[in-house]
């Protein structure tokens, strides 16, 4: 029999895939949504008007593109090649009508709007999943931005401020859910699992790896516009299992056996969670907790250096590596599955540590979030002056996103150990103060790139 909390790692690993893909399908799709600069598309017409001598010449401007047709006579087998060129270039030009005059900024600004108030909700994302369970708060989070995704092809036709005010909000709902997991955590998983369990968190990683491929795909075989419908439909098919399989407590799950329901109350001090008997939050102690600001610091260093890699990549190995739509969704993607990898490994290696009690709790922390933080700092400083190197970028680019996967064995897990009670409000804070690099980091690229194509790019992606 499968235990209730297997089930319940699995079913939150693809809620937060789910978060992750809504997050970042516009990272891959601005690829194909931005029209190249300084394009120009001939378009050759050969039409017979008179005798084989004769030949008129018209220009002809569509959408700003200047395209030129030759009009002359019929030349032997020539024609329907001609027809068929004249076909494809006609598609290029209406390909070219569907994309967006963005420049730099307005790009930063599209990739950067979800994250600007989306510290706004992580504090009450963890007050509303203590009063109102998480199955709600992180079930109905994950619904809402994926049918927000259903819009975005019509508010970004429509004009650049719906599509940035429709992303601002996607990220203010979004920001719900992490905190909302911590509680579930905290309620269901035993202390010595923690780091194994909260490694579903990283299935934001896996969702990262599935979707610059997935959309890379998408945008090759249709268009922009389905990698939004398709991601949001993926979502709204996991509501559908989340509202099925999970439920808030051990106590209400109908079909756990009772001797994991014990062992869960047994591992967990007796602690039944029920919400009435939750006493209020002890906001000036948290505030001034040493250990609750260092968590903090540490996850807001190591999500800045994530962030901008999560967000610049596509963009970053097509600007400089010239690597085209397909491969650059495999190689945007590749990071992030190391990254879910190396989670579990860790996370599995750090639990092992504490059960064999030869090292404590603070000291594997400690560890997880070394790797996290300085170990990936010193990669991305490799990815800054790997220059037009592919391959050694590539390298830097992976290793540096992979071993930010400890911080599931670090300061996620850590929170939950410092207050069980409170790990949704903690998580909330934390998720507050780390959601910054995700609006500054776009917004500080683009204005330090503004124009530019070549090495100063590198640099400021290194920022």
């Amino acid at each position: 029999m499968v235990l209730a909390r297997t089930t319940l790692w699995y079913i939150a690993f693809c809620g937060f895939a789910v978060n992750y893909m809504i997050r970042l399908n516009i990272n891959i799709a601005i690829v194909g949504m931005v029209r190249p600069k300084r394009q120009s598309i001939e378009v050759t017409n050969f039409a017979h008007v008179g005798n084989a001598t004769d030949t008129q010449q018209d220009n002809v401007t569509h959408s700003g593109l200047e395209t030129t047709h030759f009009l002359t006579g019929p030349l032997k087998g020539s024609l329907n090649v001609t027809e068929v060129d004249l076909a494809t270039n006609l598609n290029d030009l209406k390909r070219l009508d569907n994309l967006f005059e963005w420049d730099e900024i307005q790009q930063g600004h599209v990739l950067g709007a979800f994250f600007w108030l989306h510290w706004v909700s992580q504090v009450p994302g963890g007050m509303l999943a203590r009063k109102y369970g998480t199955k709600k708060v992180f079930g109905l989070a994950n619904l809402c931005i994926s049918l927000m995704a259903y819009l975005i092809p019509f508010c970004a036709k429509w004009s650049f401020g719906a599509l940035v005010a429709i992303r601002s909000l996607q990220g203010i709902v979004s920001g719900f859910s992490w905190p909302a997991m911590h509680h579930m955590t905290a309620i269901w998983i035993p202390q010595h699992e923690r780091s194994k369990f909260v490694s579903a968190y990283l299935g934001s990683s896996f969702g990262a790896a599935l979707t610059y491929p997935l959309c890379g795909f998408i945008m090759d075989k249709l268009s922009w516009e389905w990698v939004f419908h398709i991601t949001a439909t993926i979502g709204v098919v996991w509501y559908a299992f989340w509202c099925w399989l999970v439920y808030d407590t051990p106590a209400q799950h109908p079909t756990i056996s009772a001797k994991e329901r014990e062992y869960i109350l047994m591992s967990n001090g007796g602690m039944t969670h029920q919400r009435k008997m939750l006493p209020p939050v002890p906001w000036r102690e948290i505030l001034t907790s040493t250990a609750v600001n260092m968590n903090v610091i540490g996850q807001f260093g190591g999500i800045w250096g994530l962030f901008t890699l999560m967000t610049q990549a596509p963009t970053y190995l097509k600007v400089i590596h010239g690597i085209n739509i397909k491969m650059n969704g495999i190689y945007s993607g590749l990071p992030h599955l190391c990254r879910w990898g190396f989670s579990y490994g860790f996370a599995i290696f750090c639990d092992k540590l504490l059960r064999s009690g030869r090292f404590s709790k603070t000291l594997v922390r400690k560890i997880a979030t070394t790797f996290s933080t300085i170990i990936q700092g010193l990669l991305v400083w490799g990815l800054a002056y790997s220059g037009h190197n592919t391959p050694l970028a590539i390298f830097f680019l992976v290793t540096a996103t992979m071993v930010n996967g400890a911080v599931s064995s670090g300061p996620l897990a850590s929170l939950v150990d410092l207050s069980p009670n409170f790990a949704g409000v903690l998580q909330g804070i934390s998720g507050m103060i780390s959601v910054f690099p995700g609006f500054i980091s776009p917004v500080a690229v683009a204005y330090l790139t503004l124009g530019s194509v070549s090495i100063r790019y590198l640099r400021g992606l290194i920022l």
